[in-house]
This record gives C-alpha cells, sequence and structure tokens, in this order.
C-alpha cells in the first residue's frame, strides 16, 4: 500500500541524508520525494511516497521520523481528504505531420508545450499522479524520447470530510 508521508524539518545541512538514512535502514523504498522552503524561515517540508505492506511499520516509522533532532512535525496523511500534484516533462516524438493530431489528444490533461523542435515537442503537465501516469500512457504509442517527473508534493486539506453514519431506509 502506498502512504505519503509530510515532515517538516529545520532546514540545515544533512537533515536530508539523516532523514531518508533512516528509511533506508527500515527498508522502506522511497517511490518518491519532495523537498522545498515552507512559509516559515528555516522550514522545508519534505513529501514521500512510500509502499508499505504492513501498518505496524508505519507506525513505527513516524515514530522514528519524531524522535529525529531536526525533525518538527511528521504526519501520515494517506488517509486525509489532500491536494497532491506532481510536475513531469515529456518529450515527445512528434514529426509535423502528426503533431496536431497528438497536441487534440493530449488536450484534455492540458499540458504546455515548453519545447519543440523539428522532429519533437516536450510537454510540462502537471496533476495528480493518476494522471500524470494516464498521460504517459496516451503518449507511449508515439515514442517517449524522454521523461523526467519532480515526485508528488502535497498537504491535507483544511476542511476534512466526516464520515457521516449510514442511515437506511429499510428496517430488517
Amino acid at each position: 500500500m502506498k502512504r505519503i508521508i509530510t515532515v517538516t524539518v529545520i532546514n540545515q545541512s544533512g537533515v536530508l541524508n539523516r532523514v531518508t538514512g533512516l528509511l533506508m535502514k527500515r527498508q522502506f523504498n522511497i517511490e518518491s520525494i519532495t523537498v522545498g522552503a515552507t512559509e516559515q524561515p528555516n522550514r522545508s517540508k519534505m513529501t514521500f511516497q512510500v509502499h508499505v505492506e504492513d501498518e505496524n511499520k508505519i507506525e513505527q516509522l513516524v515514530k522514528q521520523l519524531q524522535k529525529q533532532i531536526d525533525v518538527i512535525t511528521v504526519k501520515d496523511i494517506t488517509d486525509k481528504a489532500i491536494v497532491l500534484r506532481e510536475l513531469a516533462l515529456v518529450k515527445v516524438i512528434s514529426p509535423p505531420q502528426i503533431r496536431s493530431e497528438m497536441n487534440s489528444i493530449v488536450e484534455p490533461f492540458r499540458p504546455i508545450i515548453v519545447d519543440s523542435g523539428k522532429n519533437v515537442v516536450t510537454y510540462q503537465v502537471t496533476g495528480d499522479p493518476d494522471k500524470i501516469e494516464a498521460f504517459i500512457d496516451l503518449l507511449k504509442p508515439y515514442g517517449i524520447k524522454e521523461l523526467t517527473r519532480t515526485g508528488a508534493t502535497g498537504f491535507a486539506r483544511d476542511m476534512q470530510k466526516v464520515q457521516a453514519p449510514q442511515l437506511s431506509i429499510l428496517k430488517q
């Protein structure tokens, strides 16, 4: 099961190495990682996507991350209402005779053409990771020449869904 963990840390040298080292020691495979500045000076936020088979292991990871000296907060936001985004740059083989066809096919994804050449076009697309995967799958038949992805970043929404009790109109 894929889990999304956010970690707010003090922005100083060596913190990323210590945090990723902890994940490595616990044999977590980091599928995606992003790190960037926050609204607060001297703070950075790390967003990890990790694959975890056992729920107990994720609880253990969160507790161990919280013990790190440079770590301010750790949150597993997987089961919350979240905003999650990723950016991809996709360079595709695109001879002039099929370029308009290709542009019309990818239009629902609202990509931006950031570069083009005689026989290639480079798209920038942003969205949730599933959207990025679908975009890439759509372009594979044309021939992807180069691909790079930023990794997902995100946070919990302010308004969380409240689970309402299920009411049944049928009496048993």
